[in-house]
């Protein structure tokens, strides 16, 4: 059984770690939801890759400013801070890819391939997350339900943002 077979469990009260790894299972969801849309269903790869692209968008910059600046802190030697930099080497990969759908629509051509490329990536970087840095991490003693705690509240803050600037659009 897959990863992405398994119902979205709810993360424990504010780990952060858990919190993180439950927005992969999401995006993965979303990813095998585009997989299985026919392919001329151009509303519904739209809202997927829409989506999609504002979940990991709201992820990569809660990562970036609270996880990854906690893991260098923790890391402290140089050696282990390797991971921390290829994470945000490949966020950097993925934001590019995001980047793209603002120009690209469903149906235009390259759009269902830079889907596939951005899963591809996407895919990659959680995999090594969850096996490598967050193990790393969790092993380095960081605390995590404070952390957890300061993520969900970024998190809230940057979805606010998008439904108000989305709102404002459609007004």
């Amino acid at each position: 059984m897959s990863t992405t077979d398994q119902p979205l469990r709810q993360p424990e009260a504010g780990d952060a770690l858990e919190i993180l790894t439950a927005d992969h299972r999401a995006v993965e969801q979303l990813f095998d939801a585009f997989d299985r849309a026919p392919k001329d269903d151009l509303e519904r790869k739209s809202t997927l890759v829409q989506r999609a692209c504002e979940l990991l968008t709201i992820h990569a910059i809660v990562e970036e400013e609270l996880l990854y600046p906690a893991a260098r802190e923790a890391f402290g030697k140089d050696d282990e801070k390797i991971d921390v930099e290829e994470a945000y080497v490949e966020h950097f990969l993925v934001k590019t890819l995001i980047e793209k759908f603002t120009q690209l629509r469903a149906g235009d051509e390259g759009f269902d391939a830079t889907f596939r490329v951005l899963k591809e990536n996407v895919t990659h970087h959680v995999e090594e997350e969850e096996t490598e840095l967050f193990k790393e991490i969790r092993k380095a003693g960081v605390d995590l339900v404070k952390l957890g705690a300061k993520i969900e509240a970024r998190k809230t803050e940057l979805q606010n943002r998008i439904t108000e600037v989305a709102t404002a659009t459609t007004h």
